[in-house]
């Protein structure tokens, strides 16, 4: 049984027009281990809930990225988008905006990150590219450590 400490809930910022894609978006985000998922059309956010021992968020962004969606870290490919159904095909101009953090919690000051804890406990940091383009890398934690992502890349 999962503990309640290991469920995460994240919204992610996915573009996207109507009911189908709705559902396609739902569907990528649970095969790559959401447990919940709802895509809101209107304001163009998927909030999910996952495991945090299988999944985590740049996994679910990955996913529907490849459904054809690009998300507030990835971008779909133009192959996985030209797929999309007519009406699916959603203005790329207006893709979602990158916070530039990690983290709800964290802030940017100066173009970096400022709370590393809340840095490491986003998925951004378990990718080594998304942690470095974040900014997490150009700040360290207050203790001279920087996250591990950081250290291959700096």
């Amino acid at each position: 049984m999962v503990s309640a400490q290991s469920i995460k809930t994240e919204s992610i910022p996915v573009s996207g027009n109507c009911g189908m894609c709705k559902a396609t978006i739902e569907k990528a985000a649970k095969t790559a281990g959401a447990k919940e998922a709802n895509w809101n059309s209107e304001k163009k956010v998927l909030t999910v809930k996952y495991s945090s021992s299988s999944s985590n968020a740049a996994k679910i962004q990955n996913a529907v990225a490849a459904a054809g969606y690009d998300t507030r870290d990835v971008k779909a490919t133009n192959e996985a988008y030209e797929r999309l159904h007519s009406c699916c095909q959603y203005d790329r101009s207006a893709r979602p905006e990158k916070s530039g953090c990690c983290s709800d919690k964290c802030e940017m000051k100066d173009g970096k990150c400022t709370d590393m804890t809340a840095c490491k406990d986003m998925s951004c940091c378990d990718a080594e590219g998304n942690c470095h383009d974040s900014g997490c890398c150009n700040h360290d934690a207050g203790n001279g450590t920087k996250a591990d992502c950081c250290k291959k890349t700096s």
